[in-house]
């Protein structure tokens, strides 16, 4: 059985930081893309960084381009997600997902590309 958990969300305040970590447990970690999504009150589901199978390529939305790294350890079976400078728009649920390249312009954004979901971890900014 599959699992994706997240976590290290939680409250902060404008400007602030935090690292959210997903721990993936029962596939092939390092044959999976790992993506990041998050859902804001009443938006859709969002992509926001993705990191290739061993770490080599990464793609960020233009929204936390510049603030944000992905990393992952496949010793570990894990993917870490750092976000600065965060603010009001930044408060979502953020998923990790893990899927396969399936081809297409920019088929990391799409939610289809991915097999399996965490169940989530709230972020929430607010001062």
């Amino acid at each position: 059985q599959v699992q994706l958990v997240e976590s290290g969300g939680g409250a902060v305040q404008p400007g602030g930081s935090l690292r959210l970590s997903c721990v993936a447990s029962g596939l092939s970690f390092g044959t999976y893309a790992m993506g990041w999504f998050r859902q804001g009150p009443e938006k859709e589901r969002e992509f926001v960084a993705v990191i290739s199978e061993r770490g080599l390529i990464t793609y960020f939305a233009d929204s936390v381009k510049g603030r944000s790294t992905i990393s992952r350890d496949n010793n570990k079976n894990t993917v870490n997600l750092q976000m600065n400078n965060l603010d009001a728009e930044d408060t979502a649920t953020y998923y990790c997902a893990a899927g396969k390249y399936r081809g297409g312009s920019q088929w990391y954004r799409k939610l289809t590309t991915y097999d399996y979901w965490g169940q989530g971890t709230q972020v929430t900014v607010s001062s």
